[in-house]
């Protein structure tokens, strides 16, 4: 893969968490392609209409939010990344507190990178 593409995704990603954590929904908006299809952790499907809803009202506010174990690849102009990040917070009123798996497709898209996909799973103590 492009050491260029790696870098500005990682740096994509780094402003996505931090977008997260923050409640920053004017850049997550940014981040986001208007298309989203996200699988949240409990298996629902969400938007991106639905997913900066939720940040808005407050029904998710993340306190701790440290990725680790990135994996990226790139397939023609969509870059493939997981990432385990360590979560505490709340997420539509079930404090969480553990360690997820995220995986996200970027695009490139005129000016910007932009999540088209992704999901998200809990790890157990095993996986960790």
């Amino acid at each position: 893969m492009n050491t260029l593409h790696e870098t500005e995704i990682i740096a994509c990603e780094t402003a996505l968490l931090t977008a997260m954590k923050t409640n920053n929904v004017e850049y997550l908006d940014r981040l986001l392609h208007d298309n989203l299809l996200f699988n949240g952790p409990t298996g629902e499907t969400i938007t991106k209409a639905i997913d900066l809803n939720n940040y808005r009202s407050g029904d998710i506010n993340l306190h701790t939010i440290e990725p680790s174990h990135y994996q990226i690849s790139a397939i023609e102009d969509n870059i493939i990344v997981t990432v385990t990040v360590e979560i505490q917070g709340n997420y539509l009123g079930q404090e969480i507190n553990g360690k997820f798996r995220y995986l996200r497709v970027w695009k490139w898209f005129e000016t910007t990178w932009k999540v088209i996909a992704g999901s998200v799973v809990r790890l157990n103590a095993e996986m960790e």
